[in-house]
């Protein structure tokens, strides 16, 4: 019993220095500091679950239609993504590079994660990273799971691919 009591203790003690390490002004909010290793991982793990939760759609069709991929691929360009995550023949953007945490690599991304996952980040955003939610700006479900075809082929999408898709797009006043 004594045993319990002082984990207890202890874990109220933690709580009071965390309380006091954040709340009193130590931890500092400034986008060029590094944050803690134990409050990187944990954001990160956090991440992680809420989206692996709550990412729970399904496309409509298939994502490997070309017509949907290249639909994506102007969805992106005219969606502003270019400016965060760059894209074949487009380097990201100087501002990006002062974002803390920084803008997700979509190349590796691509792999890692399944589209439903792709689709919710595209549609929810991620909260404290710059990266918004499309959905709440009414952009329709279609458009994002575009987007979500688009981003799962970006490893293979050649330069030259990505400029006549959003050539064609510029061309046609949209």
């Amino acid at each position: 019993m004594r045993f319990l009591a002082a984990i207890g203790f202890i874990a109220i003690i933690a709580a009071i220095v965390a309380g006091i390490y954040f709340f009193a002004g130590f931890y500092s909010v400034a986008g060029t500091a590094e944050d803690p290793g134990i409050v990187t991982w944990a954001l990160v793990q956090v991440r992680k679950a809420s989206i692996e939760r709550h990412a729970t759609d399904t496309p409509p069709g298939s994502l490997n239609d070309p017509t949907v991929v290249q639909t994506g691929a102007r969805a992106f360009a005219a969606r502003g993504c270019i400016s965060c995550h760059g894209a074949p023949g487009a380097d990201w953007a100087k501002f990006s590079e002062g974002m803390n945490p920084g803008p997700a690599d979509l190349k590796e991304i691509a792999g890692e994660r399944p589209p439903a996952q792709i689709f919710w980040v595209v549609k929810n955003g991620i909260r404290m990273t710059g990266m918004p939610g499309f959905g709440g700006i009414g952009v329709d479900d279609a458009e994002i799971w575009a987007i979500t075809a688009f981003v799962k082929k970006l490893p293979i999408v050649s330069e030259s691919d990505f400029k006549a898709w959003n050539a064609g797009a510029a061309k046609s006043g949209g």
